[in-house]
């Protein structure tokens, strides 16, 4: 009977019927773009891990035991709290949303996992490439302002300079 019983607690269960119009209202609002004027989640907001397992699966449109699958093969790195459960932030349910692109166009969990990291790697050069032209635009803005500093007016000059005649 105990055996059973996690069996179930694992399993997944649809809502009633009624409920399904509004999980798809619910999904279709959280993967719509903001409207503008609409106020956008702080980068704190988002990395907030705030969904159990069973919100965050509903949110991405899958099992729960999916989830769990890409934990194991570290895809996701959910929160957990102190007694062990899982907490899902925004972030995580970005990324599985882009899991399931990438699954629905054809690549296994091992290819998923090395776009992923190609994409963070690519995003993290994006970003010190942006760093070293604000560097180097910082240093030659120095250099033009140093040079405007070592000229100076010929009427202010200490030699007086004639032509030859």
């Amino acid at each position: 009977m105990t055996q059973n019983r996690d069996a179930m607690a694992d399993s997944w269960v649809p809502r009633a019927q009624g409920d399904e119009a509004a999980q798809a209202n619910n999904r279709a609002a959280a993967a719509a773009p903001h409207k503008q004027g609409a106020r956008r989640a702080s980068r704190k907001d988002q990395q907030m891990a705030v969904y159990v397992i069973s919100v965050a699966a509903e949110l991405a449109g899958v099992h729960p035991q999916t989830l769990r699958i890409y934990e194991r093969k570290g895809l996701l790195g959910p929160a957990r709290t102190l007694g062990g459960s899982r907490r899902y932030s925004d972030e995580d349910i970005e990324m599985l949303r882009r899991i399931q692109e990438l699954t629905a166009a054809g690549l296994n969990l091992e290819g998923v996992k090395r776009v992923i990291e190609l994409e963070t790697e690519v995003q993290r050069l994006h970003q010190e490439v942006a760093k070293a032209k604000a560097d180097a635009l910082a240093t030659v803005e120095q250099v033009h302002r140093h040079y405007r500093r070592d000229l100076v007016p010929i009427n202010l000059s200490p030699v007086r300079w004639l032509p030859q005649r």
